[in-house]
């Protein structure tokens, strides 16, 4: 109890008068000057951005791309309008830059001409940067210039945003065209299979069907020569049955004599007549019925077949021009994503604004790309191999053509019928002959008559051998014709079958890889593009989590402030009153007592400044802290520790204390952490940081108005608690030692 009696005493010396009073009542209230009016002036600055002024000067022109209208800085600025994330106020270039020099604006944001040109560029061949410009003035505020850079760096990521979703979209509905086009290579390259697959089973049958020919006109041929040796035969025995009729003409003395010789002759022509006709009729009765039952189908095949060689000499001299059309579309896509890739990926890394994940969607269409020019070179490359085939198919083709219709418009089996009837004929004059010179022997007068007779019907016998000597050289000579031209056309379309076989084996690879490259193209519906254009236009969202978030700048800072108010507090505390008090040093009280009355009256008057600075910051300034109870008593030990660390400092060094607890302050200040985070400060106050109490202060009061693990409190209460019991300890030795009057007590060498 003398404790708390010589506490009361010191506490006495300001109840008399009035001046005492208005001091402790200044004491008291002391601490809200450092602690409640300092963080009311900066409580919440962040939330009164929009009172600063600020210039925007909108020099950006709108253009026109496409059709459409793009005016970015007029929208830039509505939207930043909107934002109220400052006091924006549209002026001009000149007026901005007289404002920032005078004070009168900030900063000034200024939108350049050509903005919206430089965004609208994306989507052309020489693509530029959109800038905006931002001044600052250090010298107006400084704090301005550092909030400014953070604004403005989402309004530069927003604008980016909208200026790449653009591109993008673009980007994705070129794909979508892309893949269409592939598409319709690669089904017109299945119609030109199929019609491939068609010409090559009509050459197919064609070759067979022009075996088959062949076969036939090598022995009409042969027939042919048979037939021409027997005419020849037979011209010659009519001339020397001529020769013979015209001897009758020296005179009738010789009839006799030529009788014999015009009977033998007669007999040979008869005889030379019927194997002719025995070598003949055997042909005949082959080839006439084959030319009589299939008239029609031969002149249809002959017509089927100059169709089908006029068709397949069109498709092979188009196929060139098709395949080059397909090769060049499909290097022209390839060069497009190439140069897409290089733009947004220079050497395989990301350029501004675009990700690894961007560079390896696009390496992958660059190689599909790749890919799909390598499908179309390899089948330009079969085409361009098999062309001078072609071109030897083509001519054989447009032959075969015009000598399928000239036989298309014979009548093979009239003509054939003509000549053997001739032929008959032929053999029934000789044989006529042959008993005629027989019945001459009869009488010499009958004979002449005969023989006259003989010498006329000679002579028409012999036109008509002749005419039909020259019927059948141009008949076997026109069928040696059509069987050398029939095995041209065999050939011919042999080669024609084997090169379109080749054609149907490139065209069904082209259209594989067509349809390949078609299906590993993306084709996008409206809803998935513009899902893909938002996330690549913004690749990375942030999830951004706050722990134990503090609803404004001034919570934020209160746990700085606050033990600055309530060290502060304890300094003017003992300038006021005694660390130690005369009367219990000059007494017989122990040492712990004298050190307890003299710090009982500060730790009083601190809860009551604690008390105050709360209660102000609560309900005038609206702090609200998460853990209520555990403030209370963290400041309370709080108050404990400074004011048993003040009684020390001014009980063991004096006057000099003062200066000494001036200077722990500002290395408290320095290196608690309180503002920035301590290990963005120099080496030596990291060093510092762990020895002094205003660190774990500040770091107990956090976790106690914020929320958070309370790991930081207990440290700090076991800390506070250390400090407060040693600085007790300290005291009361230096009480014990006040107890002692010296020289040094007797004449100071420093009064304040």
């Amino acid at each position: 109890m003398r404790a708390l009696s010589l506490a009361r005493l010191e506490f006495g010396r300001f109840s008399r008068g009035r001046l005492p009073r208005a001091a402790m009542a200044a004491l008291l209230l002391l601490p809200l000057l450092y602690g409640a009016l300092y963080l009311w002036s900066f409580w919440d600055p962040y939330g009164r951005l929009d009172k600063l002024p600020v210039a925007l000067v909108n020099e950006d022109r709108a253009v026109t791309v496409e059709g459409g209208r793009v005016d970015a800085g007029r929208d830039l600025a509505a939207k930043l309008r909107q934002s109220h994330t400052f006091g924006w106020q549209d002026t001009t270039a000149a007026d901005a830059e007289k404002g920032l020099t005078t004070g009168r604006y900030y900063l000034t944001l200024t939108i350049p001409a050509g903005f919206s040109a430089g965004i609208a560029s994306s989507n052309g061949d020489h693509p530029e940067r959109g800038t905006l410009q931002v001044r600052t003035n250090d010298s107006n505020n400084y704090i301005v210039g550092s909030i400014s850079r953070t604004v403005f760096s989402e309004v530069r990521a927003a604008a980016s945003a909208k200026a790449s979703a653009a591109f993008y979209d673009k980007i994705f509905l070129g794909f979508s065209d892309l893949h269409d086009r592939t598409r319709e290579a690669a089904d017109g390259a299945a119609r030109l299979t199929a019609g491939a697959n068609q010409a090559h089973d009509g050459s197919a049958q064609l070759a067979d069907g022009t075996a088959r020919a062949k076969n036939g006109t090598e022995q009409l041929a042969a027939g042919g020569r048979d037939a021409r040796s027997g005419a020849t035969d037979l011209a010659a025995g009519l001339d020397k049955a001529k020769q013979g009729s015209s001897s009758l003409d020296d005179g009738i003395a010789r009839i006799d004599d030529n009788l014999a010789k015009l009977t033998t002759g007669a007999q040979q022509v008869a005889a030379g007549t019927r194997r002719l006709t025995d070598q003949v009729d055997p042909l005949a009765r082959k080839i006439s019925p084959l030319l009589h039952t299939y008239p029609e189908e031969i002149r249809t095949a002959a017509r089927l077949t100059a169709d089908a060689a006029d068709k397949l000499s069109t498709d092979l001299k188009e196929l060139p021009g098709r395949s080059s059309a397909v090769l060049a579309d499909a290097r022209t896509l390839s060069a497009r994503i190439d140069a897409s890739y290089a733009r947004h990926c220079p050497g395989g890394s990301p350029a501004p604004g675009h990700d690894a994940a961007d560079c390896r969607t696009e390496a992958e269409l660059s190689d599909i790309g790749h890919r799909l020019v390598t499908a179309a070179e390899r089948a330009d490359a079969l085409v361009r191999e098999a062309t001078p085939a072609l071109d030897e198919l083509a001519t054989h083709a447009d032959e075969v053509e015009k000598l399928a219709r000239k036989l298309a418009d014979t009548d093979l089996a009239a003509e054939f019928d003509a000549k053997v009837a001739d032929l008959h004929r032929l053999d029934d004059g000789a044989h006529q002959v042959a008993d005629g010179a027989a019945r001459l022997k009869q009488g010499t007068a009958t004979a002449l008559t005969g023989i006259r007779s003989l010498d006329s019907g000679l002579g028409r016998l012999d036109d008509g051998a002749h005419r039909l000597s020259g019927g059948i050289y141009r008949l076997s000579t026109g069928m040696t014709a059509l069987d050398s031209a029939t095995g041209q056309l065999a050939d011919g379309a042999a080669r024609l079958d084997d090169g379109l076989g080749t054609l149907v084996d490139g065209s069904s690879r082209l259209t594989a890889g067509l349809q390949d490259g078609a299906g590993k193209i993306p084709d996008y519906t409206d809803g998935q593009r513009a899902a893909r254009t938002a996330a690549m236009s913004d690749p990375v969202a942030l999830a951004r989590q706050e722990l134990n978030k503090a609803p404004n700048y001034g919570t934020g800072f209160a746990p700085y402030f606050m033990p600055l108010a309530l060290w502060v507090g304890a300094m003017v505390t003992y300038m006021l009153m005694r660390p130690l008090g005369p009367r219990a040093l000059a007494g017989n009280a122990p040492s712990w007592r004298v050190a307890l009355a003299g710090w009982l009256p500060a730790a009083a008057i601190g809860l009551a400044q604690a008390a105050a600075l709360l209660a102000v910051l609560h309900w005038g300034l609206g702090l609200e802290a998460e853990r209520t109870a555990g403030l209370i008593g963290y400041l309370a030990l709080t108050v404990v520790c400074f004011t048993a660390l003040m009684q020390w400092i001014n009980a063991r060094f004096g006057p000099a204390g003062r200066l000494l607890a001036l200077a722990l302050l500002m290395l408290q200040l320095t290196s608690a952490g309180g503002t920035y985070p301590v290990e963005s400060s120099p080496g030596f106050f990291n060093a510092i940081h762990p020895f002094l109490p205003m660190t774990y202060v500040v770091a107990g009061l956090r976790r106690l108005i914020s929320g958070g693990d309370l790991t930081a409190v207990w440290t700090g209460s076991a800390v506070l608690t250390a400090f407060w019991a040693g600085a007790l300890a300290l005291t009361v030795l230096t009480a014990r030692r006040r107890q002692v009057w010296t020289l040094s007590r007797l004449h100071p060498e420093l009064s304040l």
